[in-house]
């Protein structure tokens, strides 16, 4: 079979739990220096946000939604396979540990989309700000700034807060997510 002939597929890999990142940083690292000659176009782990409230602090973590599973689009021609399964950490292919089997397109399309229900459910979200309440901005450039709400725009989840960035007052208009109540 001609290796131009042979499209791109996601593949599973079964990697060792809790060293998924390990064998992501490898073949990417393989992918970078060439050595699979353009067979392997991208390397996923399956990751969701996970909003968890520790006191009074909302903190926004990442978390494997697969443990155990790293996602491979790949043109399995060659000896690709058989370096893919020999990456450290990696057990084999899923569902057969020998012989790959390319994912559907919608499996693929529902492990992908895991990013858009994420960002479905922080639009489902209470958020109870109001204006001249102080918050800390927990994300971006001006992380860990404080300031005082002065508009909060339910609709777009957004807030405006200002803040001092070198003694003068500066607007920012932030996403409900990249602030928090500022205990006090």
């Amino acid at each position: 079979m001609a290796e131009a002939s042979v499209s791109m597929a996601w593949y599973v890999l079964r990697a060792i739990s809790g060293k998924e990142a390990k064998v992501k940083e490898y073949i990417d690292a393989e992918i970078k220096n060439g050595s699979l000659n353009g067979n392997v176009a991208q390397v996923l782990i399956p990751t969701e946000k996970v909003v968890q409230m520790r006191g009074n602090k909302r903190v926004v973590k990442e978390r494997s939604y697969l443990p155990g599973y790293v996602l491979v689009e790949a043109r399995l021609v060659g000896e690709i396979a058989h370096t893919l399964r020999n990456t450290p950490n990696v057990l084999g292919f899923l569902p057969d540990m020998k012989n790959p089997e390319p994912l559907r397109e919608a499996e693929v399309n529902r492990i992908l989309g895991k990013v858009d229900e994420i960002e479905d459910d922080v639009k489902d979200m209470e958020i109870p700000y109001v204006v001249g309440e102080v918050v800390k901005v927990t994300e971006g450039p001006f992380a860990g700034f404080t300031g005082a709400i002065e508009k909060v725009d339910e609709e777009k989840k957004k807030v405006t807060v200002t803040v001092k960035v070198f003694g003068r007052s500066t607007g920012l208009d932030l996403g409900f997510m990249q602030v928090e109540k500022e205990l006090g």
